[in-house]
């Protein structure tokens, strides 16, 4: 997935709450909705879009998904971060 794919995802208050509690362990999709005020369809449509942004992976077990960070994509988006912040040889 994109850097700007990734930075939209985490524009959104609710997925970066999302990915706080992620943060401290896996969490099914039903812990994650019992913390928000919202359906279970807006919840399972911030979840793919973590998902498609590769910010969270799942993991099924039994009758469960459970969700955790990726944490590689974070590695890579503080990577990006860094360098622009970097100063040109150049200059």
């Amino acid at each position: 997935m994109g850097m700007s794919e990734t930075l939209k995802a985490i524009a959104d208050p609710v997925r970066r709450d999302i990915l706080e509690m992620l943060k401290l362990e896996k969490k099914s999709a039903g812990e994650i909705a019992e913390k928000f005020h919202l359906t279970g369809a807006t919840v399972s449509y911030h979840l793919s879009q973590l998902k498609k942004a590769d910010l969270i992976t799942e993991n099924k077990y039994k009758n469960f998904i459970y969700y955790e960070l990726n944490t590689s994509v974070f590695e890579d988006v503080l990577t990006w971060i860094y360098q622009l912040g970097g100063k040109n040889k150049d200059s």
